[in-house]
């Protein structure tokens, strides 16, 4: 199994090329990462509705309470 350091050593070696289409392949896979988390959240929010768990105000000082919880 590869250590975080081969992998960086590894990398080091690429050229220039290979580091940029590592780059553009990096890029994607954490834009994905973050999506997938969105998607989760938004799965989770519509089941705290669905329980009528959310709740919503436009008072910042509830706000800040609900935050504080």
């Amino acid at each position: 199994m590869m250590t975080f350091n081969d992998v960086v050593e590894v990398i080091k070696g690429l050229s220039t090329d290979e580091k940029q289409e590592i780059q553009l392949l990096l890029n994607q896979y954490i834009r994905e990462e973050r999506r997938d988390r969105i998607y989760d959240n938004f799965k989770l929010a519509q089941v705290e509705q669905q329980k009528g768990e959310l709740k919503f105000s436009s008072d910042i000082n509830e706000l800040r309470q609900l935050i504080e919880e």
